[in-house]
């Protein structure tokens, strides 16, 4: 006998008429999932996948003979963020079809920059390839969640089998060494200082919490982060200690980092982890961990601390740096690829310094950065597996059970982790391997090198300030008409008496980049070109003065990012262009209006502009805080207390000499 509940549906899902309407709403819903069977030749679901495509292709600007000769942002509407009505947002009573959520969703894009555009080049912001866009789409399909085996099945495998790629270009064994997809590179950082506490104050830290008061070493141009993960550990931000840094490279201070460590070790402080930053955001400068780890295992040897226990984790922040190891194997004789000979010593310079990373207990990595992969796409790398999950396992759920022989959710941070992650990475790195890895990070130096030395070289009124680096960012300073660019950047990084001259022209960059932003949002042709997308720094590097009398000042500079695949040579000549073409609009008098606080945000959100930010008290005097020119680089100033070392060490250096 059929019940009147069954009466209601027919076999193939669908409703009778005389059926409630929940069950008639739930019946035509079926059409807003995918199905779970094959349906041929023509798939709804894939029909609604094209038709996105569409409403956002329509976004694009059309192609042009001109790099700048269509705007770096999607759609027609230049004004906004729009987020003056936002709390005023209600559910709907009714539902709505899929076909009119799709198209407004895309109307969302509107105005967003186009990471694909060549005029966009604001930091290191590179646009996703295509196979990481839809591998990373595919996982959204069926869900898969690389808690354990049993949820993603061998979509679980991208995460081991990316790993393992990137354990063999470290130089750690695969079959010990292992990695975790995260959220971002924050993430990976919190894993690799979460580790660090773990192994150094061993297991009870975790039952107890955090009760002593161990130190983690970081440079002062260490991303922002070493803030976010002291805070939001329980360590606390007052237990971090910043190492100076180079005034030419930026790197880590080896001499001050030995002078903290052994002043740590002989008071029996324990360190749980040295931080060293391989490859910072503008000056690209890498911590010299080689020496790191000597000076480790040298004060905390191995068969004294068997089971990790009061030695320092050495972690590397690698998230940018990580990809020159694809050049591990490349012959830098033969240079099949046929880079430039000046690109192909950089190449050989950065490879070298980043392959140190070996010396590493834990590594993070962005795809989503120096990848070429979807947001956010992060991965912490760790030397010993085995010894990670023995340190941060936990008991199982009483409403889970392992199916399979993998099963990180027991040991991770997050429980539930999107497939997206992993699929993003792995799919890159099938498809770039070694030779589309190389050809794209060595074109970057390529175009870079052709900015620096063939139309910044040219032009009398710039200069570049970061040519000793070899990262991808090209930092210029930018001078009135008639001014020798060589001649005054000289006199304003060693001459105390030309220091307002360095405020001034500080100034000038400021307002270049300002009005370069302005420009990118008006939707206005300006010299027949729409502007470009690129910002500045506010603390590149010191002052370079004798008299430690006189308060130091910093380099600011316009800073450009050439992570695009779309940027030619071209792109570049118009770059400088416009570039001068807002100085001289600066210099006629026109004050650039960048609308920082675009968005019109209504309360709650506007409220936080009067929330004035926790300041933890120093324990060093004159230490400062650090500063960050944006959220993205995270670049920290040196503190007056620095300085005065570093003055020191000068002396030292002429002394020696």
């Amino acid at each position: 006998m059929v019940s009147k509940f069954s009466a209601f549906w027919n076999k193939d899902g669908s409703t009778q008429p005389d059926a409630p309407r929940w069950a008639n709403l739930r019946a035509e819903m079926r059409s807003a999932f995918p199905t779970y069977y094959c349906t041929g030749a023509s798939d709804p679901f894939a029909d609604m996948v094209h038709q996105a495509i569409r409403y956002l292709d329509r976004l694009k600007p059309p192609q042009s003979t001109s790099p700048t000769g269509t705007p770096g942002y999607l759609g027609n509407d230049p004004t906004g963020p729009h987020y003056g009505r936002v709390t005023e947002a209600r559910l709907g009573e009714k539902m709505a079809s899929v076909e009119d959520v799709l198209e407004e969703a895309a109307e969302l894009f509107r105005g967003m920059p186009n990471w694909n555009h060549p005029l966009v080049m604001p930091n290191v912001i590179p646009p996703a390839n295509t196979a990481a866009i839809i591998s990373a789409m595919m996982t959204q399909v069926f869900s898969p969640n690389i808690i354990e085996g049993e949820y993603a099945w061998d979509v679980e495998k991208t995460e081991m089998e990316t790993s393992a790629i990137l354990a063999d270009l470290i130089g750690w064994p695969t079959d010990e060494a292992g990695g975790l997809f995260t959220f971002g590179g924050s993430g990976c950082y919190f894993y690799g200082i979460k580790y660090a506490l773990t192994s150094c104050l061993g297991m009870n830290s975790r039952c107890n919490g955090i009760r002593t008061d161990a130190k983690v070493l970081v440079s002062q141009q260490g991303h922002y982060c070493k803030q976010n993960s002291t805070d939001w550990t329980g360590l606390g931000m007052e237990n971090y200690i910043e190492i100076d840094t180079d005034d030419v490279t930026n790197a880590m201070d080896f001499d001050h980092l030995e002078e903290v460590v052994r002043v740590l070790h002989s008071s029996g402080t324990p360190i749980a982890a040295i931080v060293c930053t391989m490859g910072t955001t503008d000056a690209f400068a890498v911590d010299p961990i080689d020496k790191v780890r000597e000076l480790v295992d040298e004060l905390y040897p191995l068969e004294k601390h068997p089971e990790g226990v009061g030695r320092p984790l050495i972690y590397a922040d690698a998230v940018i740096g990580w990809s020159w190891l694809m050049f591990k194997g490349y012959d830098f004789v033969e240079n099949p690829l046929g880079f430039a000979p000046a690109v192909l010593a950089q190449i050989k310079k950065n490879y070298e310094a980043i392959s140190k990373v070996v010396h590493a207990d834990a590594i993070g990595c962005d795809f989503h950065k120096t990848g070429w992969s979807t947001y956010n796409c992060s991965v912490v790398m760790v030397r010993s597996l085995h010894k990670f999950q023995e340190l941060l396992s936990r008991p199982g759920s009483a409403y889970l059970q392992a199916r399979t022989c993998y099963n990180p959710g027991l040991y991770t941070l997050e429980v539930s982790r999107s497939g997206s992650y992993s699929m993003a990475a792995w799919a890159t790195l099938k498809y770039m391997g070694y030779e589309g890895f190389r050809s794209v990070l060595g074109g970057i130096l390529e175009i870079q090198h052709y900015l620096r030395h063939e139309v910044i070289a040219n032009e009398p009124t710039v200069v570049c300030v970061n040519t000793a680096d070899s990262g991808f960012v090209t930092l210029f300073r930018v001078y009135k008409k008639g001014v020798d660019a060589k001649a005054q950047y000289e006199k304003e990084l060693n001459n105390p008496l030309a220091k307002k001259e360095l405020e001034a022209n500080n100034e000038l960059q400021k307002n270049i980049a300002d009005m370069l932003w302005q420009w990118h949002r008006d939707g206005q042709l300006h010299e027949g070109g729409y502007a470009p997308y690129i910002s500045y720094t506010s603390g590149f590097r010191p002052t370079d003065y004798d008299n430690e009398e006189i308060e130091p000042g910093f380099i600011y500079a316009v800073k450009a990012y050439p992570m695009n695949v779309n940027i030619t040579p071209e792109v570049m000549d118009e770059l400088i262009r416009l570039v001068l073409v807002a100085r001289d609009a600066i210099e006629a008098g026109t004050v650039p209006q960048p609308k920082d606080d675009a968005g019109n945000c209504p309360l709650p959100y506007s409220d936080f502009s009067n929330i004035k930010p926790l300041v933890c008290a120093s324990d060093e005097e004159d230490a400062g805080g650090s500063t960050s020119d944006n959220l993205l680089s995270g670049i920290g100033r040196q503190s007056r207390k620095a300085l005065k070392r570093l003055w020191k060490r000068r002396r030292g250096k002429k002394c020696d000499s």
